[in-house]
């Protein structure tokens, strides 16, 4: 299992490990939408590619690495997928970990939840660091997720929150994520200007 590992944080590009992380990213991207309905329904279909912050990150994702698996590369699409992938992941860690630390129940779908975001963060992180890119792509990326920010926080288009009180805490974190990724973007995988 430790070699396992070795070779995935080494070459996550390999077949045999992006197969199975499709198929892991469609099926969570399909919860993640199921879970969105209550919330889709009450929104105007334009406002939708705002709205589900995870479940858009994992599709994202998903089509970063079927790109990749049909030798389609297109860095600039696969450095945002990973890097929402990251926010997003570490995003919903932090509002269940609030949850349950304000005395929220340790239910086996919020755990299911914390698990699969924290594998999403995970996943963004590992692939991320095979990229190489250029500053344009580090004012796209962290473009974009100010524009979801606002649009989140500004527009009220922010996932439904586990309980009454965490509105301050989810826009302190979203905002958080969004200057220190770009930060981190800004700082490594460079490959020129």
């Amino acid at each position: 299992m430790l070699s396992l590992w070795r070779d995935f944080w080494k070459d996550p590009r390999q077949p045999r490990f992006m197969a199975p992380l499709l198929v892991i990213n469609v099926l969570g991207s399909a919860y993640g939408y199921f879970w969105y309905r209550e919330q889709l329904t009450e929104t105007s279909f334009y406002l939708w590619p705002f709205m589900p912050d995870s479940p858009l990150s994992t599709t994202l994702f998903a089509v970063a690495l079927l790109l990749h698996l049909t030798g389609a590369n297109k860095t600039m699409f696969q450095v945002l997928a990973c890097t929402v992938s990251i926010k997003y992941g570490i995003w919903a860690v932090i509002m269940i970990t609030n949850y349950w630390s304000s005395g929220g129940p340790v239910a086996p779908t919020e755990t299911m939840l914390w698990l699969s975001h924290l594998g999403m963060a995970a996943e963004g992180a590992i692939f991320l660091r095979t990229y190489r890119f250029k500053i344009n792509v580090v004012i796209i990326t962290g473009a974009w997720m100010l524009v979801n920010d606002l649009m989140d926080y500004g527009a009220g288009l922010h996932p439904y929150l586990f309980m009454a009180g965490q509105d301050t805490l989810a826009m302190a974190a979203a905002l958080a994520l969004t200057v220190l990724l770009t930060c981190v973007l800004s700082f490594s995988g460079r490959s020129g200007v």
